[in-house]
């Protein structure tokens, strides 16, 4: 069963300060299913009102459990707001198709490495996220630096190790500012979204790669071999 962020600041104790005690050992075990809800409904509560304005009472009237249950697992709603940017970057990740990056063309390997760069990827209400996590930076500034930690560095982390494999591959030049690939990359999909507001494009990652792979490639963009 997965720990809660809660449980783990508890440390030996298992208990969190002003939370309940959790149920003594040979109890009724704790249902993922309640946790799964209680998640989701953080997740559109964060999208929806934002963190200052959402509460623990809507929270888990949309999950349809009480009080005592939710904080059972979580101590307060920061400590759930962490889990559940968690949850949406495992989530993520578990949508990825299987694929053998090192055996793709470079080409092709950068533009799926840039597809899944994409915060909306199974992840409808990410802009909308990104969005009340910055308006909190004065009141809770922390937040914000929750989500670069566990929502846009280990996005931006993996396609720069992409990167770094494709240089090491000979695909991509030696001399290549890759730190800016990746913020230019992440850039364009916030960039598309607050120029236009519409959903993310079916070919949005191979326009980017389009317009990045001649400046990138090792043998000038003439291949994608």
């Amino acid at each position: 069963m997965r720990t809660t962020r809660s449980e783990e600041r508890a440390g030996k104790s298992g208990r969190r300060p002003g939370a309940e005690p959790a149920a003594p050992a040979g109890g009724r075990p704790r249902d993922p299913a309640i946790e799964e809800a209680i998640i989701q409904a953080t997740r559109k509560r964060l999208a929806t009102d934002g963190f200052a304005s959402m509460t623990i009472g809507d929270i888990v009237a949309d999950a349809g459990v009480t009080r005592p249950t939710l904080y059972r697992r979580w101590a307060n709603k920061y400590d759930l707001v962490i889990d559940a940017l968690e949850y949406g970057l495992r989530k993520q990740r578990e949508a990825y198709p299987p694929l053998d990056m090192e055996q793709l063309p470079p080409r092709d390997a950068l533009v799926e490495a840039v597809r899944r760069l994409d915060p909306r990827y199974h992840n409808e209400r990410a802009m909308a996220l990104h969005g009340n996590f910055m308006a909190e930076v004065e009141r809770t500034p922390g937040l914000l630096e929750q989500l670069r930690e566990h929502g846009v560095r280990p996005r931006c982390e993996e396609l720069l190790m992409a990167l770094v494999s494709l240089q090491r591959r000979g695909a991509v030049r030696e001399d290549v500012d890759l730190d800016m690939i990746v913020t230019f990359c992440f850039g364009s999909y916030f960039a598309d979204y607050l120029r236009t507001g519409r959903e993310v494009p079916a070919g949005f990652a191979e326009q980017i790669v389009a317009t990045i792979w001649p400046a990138l490639a090792a043998d000038g963009g003439d291949s994608s071999a």
